[in-house]
């Protein structure tokens, strides 16, 4: 494990390799939350569908056997988990809403196991080998701060990254720290476009950092399942841009960065975006195209 210099508020990452064996990737999260919290994690984050092998490179009914209600079982653990650490923890989870009603949800859970708040993914990708369309149903809850005992979370997953409205939203609910949950990495066949893939991903990160003056943390799983290469990389950015740790691109990694909340204040009143937001000429944004 590493540490990363700063203050006030410590945040662990568990950036893991999934298997096809849950109970071995619900042991290695609750394991990594329990290293980050010896490390002096108070707010710690997993990576997207934790729990399985990434289901969605292929349309299969039989993964919907993947999914839990929540809260269930799997939250369970988690709650006991941030009980246990006195954390506050970020997890992400394939929902069962109900018969044949699915999500790809992030639950935060208070420092007592508490449920803090219930994010459900807004934006669902359809790409090869991630079909999402096939399992999730778009979110329903909303941009959102979640109040904790450390700070506002402002929880995001995976797909939701690309989309500069999402960030912004959040950040104007009040989110001090945005956290992506991610699954995203590299397909069998495209290696040309590997560097340019993976630093447009980067880029988006950082960029909400600086245009919404808050922290961005994302945790991408790493490893290979059938034709993905799991990037790894997981990163946090400060609201002015700076890159304040990166783990591997290849190997499981539990970080703890240290960011002073104070720094979101001095970045929004050095680069005063929200000042000079022109909100009475963005109405064509709730448009499809055009104007």
């Amino acid at each position: 494990m590493r540490v990363a210099a700063g203050s006030v508020v410590r945040i662990g990452l568990v950036q893991s390799a999934c298997t096809t064996d849950r109970d071995h990737n619900i042991a290695q999260a609750l394991a990594g939350i329990a290293e980050a919290a010896r490390g002096g994690a108070e707010v710690v984050c997993l990576q997207e569908l934790f729990a399985g092998q990434y289901p969605c490179q292929v349309e299969d009914h039989g993964k919907f056997t993947e999914a839990e209600v929540v809260p269930g079982p799997l939250t369970e653990r988690l709650a006991v988990a941030a009980r246990e650490h006195d954390v506050v923890l970020v997890g992400s989870v394939f929902e069962r809403r109900s018969h044949g009603l699915f999500h790809n949800t992030a639950v935060i859970f208070e420092r007592d196991g508490s449920t803090a708040g219930l994010y459900r993914k807004m934006h669902i990708p359809d790409d090869p080998h991630y079909y999402e369309k096939f399992y999730f149903a778009p979110g329903d809850t909303g941009f959102m701060a979640v109040p904790t005992s450390r700070l506002q979370v402002g929880p995001l997953v995976c797909w939701d990254q690309w989309y500069p409205e999402a960030a912004r939203l959040t950040a104007m609910a009040g989110a001090e720290v945005l956290f992506y949950p991610t699954a995203i990495g590299w397909l069998d066949g495209e290696e040309s476009l590997h560097r340019e893939q993976y630093e447009a991903w980067d880029t988006m990160l950082r960029s909400h950092a600086i245009a919404n003056g808050v922290f961005v943390v994302a945790v991408n799983r790493t490893g290979r399942e059938e034709d993905l290469r799991f990037w790894g990389a997981s990163v946090v950015y400060a609201p002015n841009g700076e890159q304040l740790v990166k783990a591997s691109h290849d190997t499981p990694e539990t970080i703890v960065v240290e960011c002073d909340l104070a720094r979101i204040e001095w970045s929004r009143t050095r680069w005063p975006f929200f000042r000079d937001r022109r909100i009475d000429a963005y109405g064509s944004l709730l448009k499809r195209w055009g104007t």
